[in-house]
């Protein structure tokens, strides 16, 4: 039986090498000025009157937009974590934003207006949901069921790698930390790129032609199961990156197609070469603390964790998803002009 998936095959590009720059890092070079964003007291002033602002001024919740809003310290603090992303490391922290000082819906609100400093927030489920909450549901990780909703060790990917239009970047808010775990490392993936080039030649080759992945029933009950894409491409000189083996692997199994030999060994070469210690780098994140990543370029990792005793201070993190291109809704699909 054919395989009906949804084709996104023209990312296939030509290898191209790692360029000699910032974006190409391991661990051992990095310091906190590289990814650490401070915030100052005449940041916070400018914070807290917006919060003020807020409660006086009610919209329901998502609808206020930064350009409306008079903040230039703020502007400023997204301008140098976007410069971080695009032009630096590929990761960065802003420490970090007053939880302490108002209300959760308040400071959801606040994070919402800052995230579109760093471009236009899109949706990150089929439903047009545009704030995901990052928690343990009890769920256990499979092919229908997100990592984001366990506890379970994620390895190193890309955020919604089965995507027809993956995220460009990944902002998470952290609310509470875990008790135990929940650590957040990052790697290069143009540091991983070119280790794979020196190491796994052939398997590299492979990373380079389409394969399936898994797309987690986000899509139309109608729709295809599965994604066909390459894992690596470059477009306009930079490096795109759909990183997720659980879900190439998973992919074949929704599919229903044996994985060739050649893919399965690149799987598990990129998965070594991810686990190497000198590669990732390790960034706690805190309550208040605002997380960004370039989705393309920089892969992330989770480890397993152990959720507080209180029910009111579990793990929660809250995301938002970054992307200019396309319409906003999940796939971005615009309406067309019938003729």
């Amino acid at each position: 039986m054919t395989v009906k998936y949804l084709d996104c095959t023209k990312e296939v590009s030509a290898f191209q090498h790692t360029p000699a720059d910032r974006r190409a890092w391991v661990a051992s070079e990095i310091v906190d000025s590289d990814w650490i964003v401070n915030v100052t007291e005449d940041d916070l002033n400018e914070i807290d009157n917006l919060a003020q602002h807020i409660l006086q001024n009610p919209l329901q919740n998502l609808q206020r937009k930064a350009d409306d809003l008079y903040l230039p310290r703020c502007r400023t603090l997204m301008s140098k974590m976007k410069s971080i992303l695009d032009d630096g490391i590929g990761f960065c922290v802003l420490d970090r934003l007053p939880m302490d000082d108002h209300s959760v819906e308040v400071m959801v609100e606040i994070y919402w207006i800052l995230s579109q400093f760093m471009g236009r927030p899109v949706a990150q489920k089929w439903n047009g949901q545009m704030l995901y909450d990052v928690r343990d549901t009890g769920s256990r990780h499979h092919n229908r069921i997100r990592g984001s909703h366990t506890n379970a060790e994620l390895l190193f990917h890309t955020d919604n790698a089965f995507a027809k239009m993956v995220p460009d970047y990944v902002g998470l808010l952290c609310r509470f930390p875990a008790k135990e775990g929940g650590i957040s490392r990052f790697c290069s993936l143009y540091t991983v790129h070119e280790r794979m080039h020196d190491k796994y030649p052939k398997e590299l080759q492979r990373l380079y032609q389409p394969m399936y992945f898994n797309r987690q029933t986000e899509h139309h009950p109608d729709a295809e199961k599965v994604c066909l894409a390459p894992y690596f491409s470059w477009a306009e000189g930079r490096l795109n990156a759909r990183a997720n083996s659980f879900l190439v692997r998973a992919g074949y199994q929704v599919a229903n197609e044996k994985m060739d030999a050649l893919l399965g060994n690149a799987l598990d070469a990129i998965d070594e070469v991810c686990a190497g210690e000198d590669i990732w780098f390790e960034g706690p994140l805190q309550r208040g603390h605002l997380q960004y990543l370039n989705n393309h370029e920089v892969g992330h990792y989770r480890s397993t964790f152990i959720d507080s005793d209180d029910p009111d201070k579990k793990r929660h993190l809250f995301r938002i998803w970054n992307r200019e291109r396309a319409g906003t809704s999940y796939d971005g699909n615009l309406l067309k002009r019938v003729v």
